[in-house]
């Protein structure tokens, strides 16, 4: 079983509870809008990070992380990019990924919106972790944790915080 983390949209800012919510995780993903290195940084001291970036990203950032990351973990397959739409409302690029690699998990961020959603059309799971920034109209900073046992996907667990005003 691998315990992982997903956040999305940080803008450069990563919530002092990450490091708690996230305490246990084997992997944590990122799933664009990072904002800045040292957000990597300090996850990396939590856990391995995957990444993408997303369209706030710098050049350096694009250099760090893909668009598109692929990966099978245990028996089940993942694909995450930052601007990809969710189920019915799918971007072209995020149709022909999950059209070509089938998925089981497709990742997305951007809408600063928490989404879980099944998607049967496409027989996967469609996670979009809203966004764990200060930057944004989101009002509340959230964060997921999930295990992957084989081919299934369970103790789905969310972070919601009150974002603080400024």
């Amino acid at each position: 079983m691998t315990r992982i983390g997903l956040l999305s949209d940080t803008h450069g800012s990563l919530p002092a509870s990450a490091a708690g919510f996230f305490s246990g995780c084997r992997q944590i993903w990122h799933a664009g809008d990072i904002g800045s290195a040292s957000v990597l940084d300090d996850l990396r001291k939590l856990a391995v990070v995957k990444a993408v970036y997303g369209n706030i990203d710098d050049h350096d950032m694009r250099l760090q992380c893909p668009e598109v990351f692929i990966d099978k973990i245990e028996d089940t397959k993942l694909a995450m990019m930052h601007i990809g739409g969710y189920p019915g409302r799918y971007t072209p690029e995020a149709r022909r990924i999950i059209a070509t690699e089938r998925p089981a998990i497709f990742i997305s961020g951007h809408s600063h919106i928490l989404k879980v959603i099944y998607d049967k059309n496409n027989n996967l799971l469609h996670l979009n972790p809203g966004a764990a920034g200060i930057s944004g109209l989101h009002k509340v900073i959230t964060m997921m944790r999930f295990d992957i046992d084989g081919k299934e996907i369970k103790n789905l667990e969310i972070f919601e915080k009150t974002r603080a005003t400024r």
